[in-house]
């Protein structure tokens, strides 16, 4: 059972977790926009079990392994159930990521293309150490399991390390001057092709094929700054309530995310799709009158309406029967570049079920395949350039008192090899204006960009 205890000092999680930053599997899941979704931020330090899925094969700290890597850690999670008498998010358990390309597997599909950035299309990894913060209360709490050491004497040594860590900086959270620096952008769509590539997609709109459907474009950008620096850049310029940075050694992952795909508590799972962008205005009154007009737009409106039907399909696969409700339909939230449009779904998930279980039912998530799901995301593959790889899977935690907070991959990169690998996109209706979903794509790429130059 894990032990937890309030830490007597105070000091924002982000500056804790510069002192781990360079460590290999060290992740941070920062809410770094206090709003009603961004309470607790998450540090999970000390790994004791690494599970992965490498191209449908498990591996287990580093060691394949019979069976599949949703079974696994299902199994893993009924063994180790624990309860969490606390209000905090988690005392214990896995932080990770499903990316897109799980998802293509998980529905039995296949892509025409091959691999651009070599990472596991899952991969889930248990701390012995978990640091929260209770923004909200500017609070910290320190967790340890038996996993690895006794509790008491882990706690002890935890609150040591900390306190000779932050006494020991030679520098603080600040990302610097924004000096600009060299780089390249190059993208798998020119301009025109993603114009031919969304008329493509109205035509299966018009034929009935699908309803709606996301087109994402990827971009490859080789640039001088440092993944933890363009996080540390972004978590002051464009605070999002799903951000994260995750050290997996040869690969990080650098995270802006304003959607939550899912979440599971007390039982109640809750989904909330983004569909529907504009951008921020210069002066507050073309800000609100943006903000009205994405309110307003029966275009984007009836595009959320359609992902709002998918969801709940793909929630009543696993939850009780009735039990499914919309409980906010159109909300504008503001970020710090762009508003979106959003709805929020619960339901109460079956008895005996995990959440791993919902995990792999509900994803992809809708908002970023389009409807019907498994015949969008066929088109997807053979409209779009390139695999999405981890661009629109979810990163997020699994508690061992089978709870689960995870977002939708957007606004975020994968550092590798020298290289950011990034996606944009958008929802494509048969109403889309061509040059405008184009000008979206810009808009969404624009803090991403902007942090790495």
């Amino acid at each position: 059972m894990a032990k937890y205890k309030e830490w007597a000092h105070y000091c924002p999680a982000i500056d804790i977790y510069s002192c781990f930053s360079q460590e290999k599997d060290t992740v941070f899941l920062d809410s770094s926009l206090e709003n009603m979704y961004g309470n607790y931020s998450i540090i999970g330090i000390h790994p004791y079990l690494k599970v992965e899925d490498r191209n449908g094969e498990l591996f287990v700290n580093g060691v394949i392994q019979e069976g599949t890597f949703a079974d696994y850690i299902s199994e893993y999670l009924k063994a180790h159930l624990e309860e969490n008498p606390t209000t905090l998010p988690l005392l214990s358990g896995a932080i990770g990521y499903l990316a897109y390309d799980f998802g293509m597997r998980s529905n039995e599909l296949s892509s025409r293309h091959t691999k651009d950035v070599d990472i596991p299309e899952g991969l889930f990894v248990f701390y012995e150490h978990l640091i929260i913060e209770d923004k909200k209360n500017r609070t910290i709490y320190l967790t340890a399991t038996e996993r690895l050491n006794n509790c008491e004497e882990s706690l002890g040594a935890l609150e040591k390390d900390l306190e000779e860590r932050l006494n020991n900086r030679t520098s603080n959270r600040s990302p610097g001057k924004m000096e600009k620096r060299d780089f390249t952008i190059r993208s798998d769509f020119k301009k025109e092709q993603y114009l031919e590539a969304i008329n493509k997609v109205i035509n299966y709109i018009v034929e009935g094929d699908i309803y709606i459907t996301n087109l994402t474009r990827q971009i490859i950008v080789e640039s001088q700054v440092q993944p933890y620096e363009v996080f540390l850049r972004l978590h002051e310029t464009n605070p999002a309530p799903f951000s994260g940075y995750l050290n997996f050694g040869d690969f990080k992952i650098v995270c802006s995310s304003p959607e939550r795909f899912l979440k599971l508590v007390d039982g109640i799972a809750e989904t909330r799709p983004i569909k529907g962008t504009r951008k921020r205005g210069e002066t507050p009154e073309e800000d609100n009158a943006l903000r009205t007009e994405l309110l307003h737009s029966s275009k984007d409106q009836s595009e959320l309406l359609m992902i709002v039907d998918l969801e709940r399909n793909d929630l009543n696969k696993v939850c009780e029967p009735g039990s499914v409700k919309v409980t906010q339909l159109f909300d504008v939230e503001a970020y710090a570049t762009v508003f979106h449009l959003v709805s929020t779904i619960i339901g109460k998930l079956k008895e005996g079920m995990t959440s791993m279980d919902l995990l792999v039912a509900m994803f992809p998530g809708g908002s970023i395949t389009g409807a019907p799901k498994r015949r969008a995301m066929e088109i997807i593959d053979e409209v779009e350039h390139s695999r999405r790889g981890l661009y629109t899977g979810s990163i997020g935690y699994l508690s061992l008192d089978n709870s689960c907070d995870f977002n939708i991959v957007i606004r975020t990169a994968v550092y590798k090899d020298g290289t950011y690998h990034l996606g944009v996109g958008g929802g494509i209706t048969c109403e889309s204006d061509l040059e405008f979903e184009f000008e979206e794509t810009e808009q969404k790429a624009k803090a991403l960009l902007e942090a790495m130059k």
